[in-house]
């Protein structure tokens, strides 16, 4: 499945089929471009533990566990739904904390984000010879890192001049957990451009959920946005979020956009034997 471009490959886990430890290893082979299915990243259902409908693990495309990705909580909502593992609107559990998602037609969803555990509006982080002002923002707890850059001109950067900049900001001391980067542009009210850099994939990816609402959360507090129905266009589509902002504690993130299941399938026997 896709949303807006961010592509993952959902696998139900909930019989215990697989072993868990065996899990990352398992996302490198199946999101693999070239020898697996090819993908962002693996989200695998899971039973609940508490009081959501059934657990969400998300890893990255390299193996690595994340806290949680918000077009990928929107595709997996999707994947309840129509798989009858519950109704129009759904709780999930995630290693950041419970998301809501809401079913708004057959491929719309939205999901409430985990509320921000962090959230500095100028974070300074030197890269490149230079100090660049950032905002960095963690959703949930453990939180989602995001580093939010505002750089009015970088849709018209060499895309490898921006990638350089982008992994040197990923990795810089100033972000312990390191951080996913999102590059952005104020082009209308409430209406922004934006690229996000993720780790995990160490790229650029076509659109980042927790990028959008990171990225809101910040532009709202800084005054350049309402925090209603932000349209926040990303390469693989626009995503549109709202929050509530309750001077200046935002909460309740409501990220709203498209899903799309690409194929379904099984994996065989001899590829999976590639895991060892």
């Amino acid at each position: 499945m896709h949303g807006a471009g961010n592509d993952f490959v959902i696998v139900d886990n909930r019989a215990a089929a697989f072993p868990t430890d065996r899990l990352p290893a398992l996302a490198r082979l199946l999101c693999a471009f070239h020898t697996g299915v090819g993908a962002d990243g693996m989200m695998v259902v899971v039973p609940a533990k508490s009081v959501g409908d059934y657990g969400m693990l998300f890893y990255n495309a390299d193996g690595s566990l994340g806290e949680m990705c918000g077009n990928g909580a929107r595709c997996i909502c999707r994947y309840g739904h129509d798989h009858g593992l519950t109704g129009e609107i759904q709780r999930v559990e995630t290693t950041a904390g419970l998301v809501t998602g809401t079913r708004i037609d057959a491929c719309r969803y939205r999901v409430r984000l985990n509320d921000p555990s962090i959230l500095d509006l100028h974070r300074p982080v030197e890269a490149e010879g230079a100090v660049w002002d950032c905002a960095y923002a963690e959703l949930g707890d453990p939180g989602i890192p995001h580093a939010v850059l505002r750089l009015s001109d970088w849709d018209i950067w060499e895309p490898d001049r921006l990638r350089t900049l982008a992994r040197e900001l990923r990795f810089a001391s100033a972000f312990p957990k390191g951080a996913n980067v999102s590059f952005i542009k104020v082009v209308g009210p409430n209406e922004l451009r934006a690229v996000t850099f993720e780790r995990g994939v160490e790229d650029f990816t076509l659109a980042c959920g927790t990028g959008c609402g990171s990225i809101t959360a910040a532009l709202t507090l800084l005054g350049l946005v309402s925090g209603q129905e932000v349209k926040v266009h990303m390469p693989g589509g626009t995503l549109s979020v709202s929050l509530t902002n309750d001077a200046g504690r935002i909460h309740d993130i409501l990220l709203t956009g498209p899903t799309r299941l690409v194929f379904e399938g099984e994996v065989p026997a001899e590829l999976l034997e590639e895991l060892g």
